[in-house]
């Protein structure tokens, strides 16, 4: 198989699958808005016309038991965190899986609160944290500008899952920032999807339900007895937990049908949000007490009142469905593995993973360890075949590539940096906080296309200049309170961290690099492309006696522009390549 051709057009249709994995994809409308508009371009016109037909893994959800090195610590690294140091990669290639596995899913202290980072908010001293202060509208993008970049902050300082995790249930919950607006809000629905984010599914959805944020962005706060608010209850049903299943009727689902969400948003009566103490409470005179019936697909199954707890009971009776399990188990797939789901990997990876979640009552950890830790996930055709979202492609890039950022004493600074990176996800079209719609990120759920959405002609194009800024001789330069902070790789220090003889052989240097910044090997062809970049029309001897001849007279400002150009030269090739957005 041919991993390049995930970023080449596919034009071969793919063979009608089982309908038992093909859960409908969310439109705009039950997506809660259109999808977003401007000119940017946000599906390229070569990207895929149908599902791609090449070939996919025939392993199961078996343990792993194969080789265990570099490669494989890679890959796993690159799927769980944000961009694997050299350094991380070489730790976990000498221990073994389960270890590694173990640290992974290790939760880590929470993380203290995002403080002000800007001195645009005068409502607060710089540092100090905002999380607890009352509304004020004269700052709240400011704050919430903040909590974005000590997001980015946490992604790039994170060596477990929980970072990661953390952005999937993002993409899954979904609440918009700028919706909201109102940084508190934000704030605690993020810290809770972190607590949560290796936690108990069933119970973060009855967090979910209540959490004041959720209840402002899907209208929950509005449901009341005799005017039912039905936005939240479609969107549990459908986006949340069991999904759409094949059409049964109008409106209807073999999983769910329109009955059952008119029942569920009357459960869901009574519930407000206080801005006072940014929690939810429950009115018991705004809730409809009548007895709630449910169709067939929930076993014609009845709710009759229970006040304050009655919620709880609808996300048991949802999450009591199998079709619950396979839909969490195929988000959890597309997010780690790949978007196709044919009828083997249904078999094999999808039911199982399904079964495991029933039967530990929907822990997500068990599930992750099978998932992270099988045969299926090991297998090269899994490698190298997802395409970088935005947020991986700027964070993974920094992490890689071990940019120096600001120290946490100089607040403006670090804040400012990390805003910068949030901006440069935004215009390649992911802005943190804010996916487009209640139905995440289109590259999540829009077929056939899914994570070629991320490149097109408008994304494409930053990318690049991303990173080609990032490996220049400038860098990028930004002026924090009139002072000037830079932020560029020292390829130097890069090249001088590798073992001596591998710096000083251009073909093991050019090896290493690869092997750190792409999950795939380059052609012959390639890594010849790549020789004559760093040196253009020379014998390869040539550096060895430059490398060495700089590291005999490092403050020698001529060796040390010669040698330093070249390096620069051949990271911007290697960023350049097709490959290096894959992971």
């Amino acid at each position: 198989m041919n991993r390049r051709t995930f970023l080449s057009k596919q034009t071969a249709p793919l063979a009608a699958p089982a309908a038992a994995m093909l859960e409908a994809a969310p439109t705009p409308a039950a997506a809660g808005g259109d999808p977003p508009g401007g000119d940017d371009e946000t599906v390229s016109r070569f990207a895929n016309r149908h599902l791609p037909t090449t070939a996919r893994p025939t392993a199961g959800l078996a343990a792993y038991t194969g080789p265990w090195g570099y490669t494989q610590a890679a890959h796993l690294l690159r799927r769980t965190t944000f961009g694997p140091t050299r350094a991380e990669i070489l730790a976990a290639a000498g221990s073994n899986l389960t270890q590694v596995l173990n640290g992974l899913l290790t939760i880590p202290a929470a993380p203290a609160p995002p403080v002000n980072g800007f001195t645009n908010d005068t409502s607060v001293a710089v540092g100090q944290t905002w999380v607890n202060l009352p509304y004020n509208n004269d700052f709240e993008y400011w704050r919430m500008r903040s909590l974005r970049a000590w997001w980015v902050g946490q992604m790039l300082q994170s060596t477990t899952l929980v970072e990661k995790m953390t952005l999937f249930w993002h993409n899954h919950f979904v609440i918009e920032f700028d919706d909201i607006y109102e940084g508190r809000y934000s704030y605690r629905y993020q810290a809770m999807l972190r607590s949560s984010a290796l936690g108990n599914m069933r119970q973060l959805t009855k967090d979910v339900t209540i959490d004041p944020g959720m209840l402002r962005y899907l209208g929950g706060n509005q449901n009341r007895a005799g005017a039912p608010n039905e936005n939240y209850a479609r969107e549990l049903l459908e986006l949340f937990t069991v999904g759409k299943g094949p059409l049964a009727g109008p409106g209807n689902y073999t999983t769910y049908t329109e009955a059952d969400v008119q029942a569920a948003a009357k459960v869901l009566t009574g519930w407000r949000d206080s801005a006072t103490d940014i929690n939810s409470y429950y009115t018991a005179n705004r809730h409809d007490t009548t007895t709630k019936q449910f169709s067939a697909a929930f076993g014609n199954k009845t709710i009759a009142n229970q006040g304050d707890q009655e919620y709880k009971a609808l996300v048991d009776m949802i999450f009591d469905k199998t079709d619950t399990a396979l839909f969490l188990a195929r988000k959890l797939y597309r997010w780690f593995v790949y978007y196709v789901i044919d009828a083997n990997t249904e078999q094999s990876v999808i039911q199982p993973l399904a079964a495991l979640l029933k039967q530990n009552n929907y822990e997500v950890v068990p599930t992750l360890r099978a998932l992270l830790g099988s045969q299926h996930f090991f297998d090269t055709m899994s490698m190298g075949c997802v395409i970088k979202s935005p947020i991986e492609f700027v964070v993974g890039t920094a992490r890689q590539l071990q940019l120096q950022f600001p120290p946490a004493s100089n607040v403006t600074a670090q804040y400012g940096m990390w805003d910068w990176l949030v901006d440069r996800a935004s215009v390649q079209q992911q802005q943190l906080g804010d996916p487009p719609n209640v139905a995440g990120w289109p590259a999540y759920w829009q077929t056939p296309q899914y994570y070629e959405m991320w490149i097109n002609a408008v994304t494409l194009p930053r990318r690049s200049q991303f990173t080609d800024l990032m490996v220049s001789q400038n860098g990028y330069t930004r002026y924090i309170n009139n002072t000037a902070y830079n932020l560029k790789t020292d390829v130097l220090a890069l090249a001088q961290a590798l073992p001596a003889a591998t710096a000083a052989d251009a073909n093991l240097l050019i090896a290493e690099f690869t092997k750190l910044l792409l999950p795939i090997p380059l052609t012959a062809n390639q890594l010849s492309y790549l020789n004559d970049i760093l040196l253009p029309g020379l014998p390869d001897f040539e550096w060895t006696v430059e490398w060495n001849g700089y590291l005999a007279a490092p403050t020698n400002a001529t060796r040390r522009m010669g040698v330093e150009s070249k390096l620069r030269a051949l990271f911007k090739a290697i960023l350049g390549l097709a490959e290096y957005h894959l992971s």
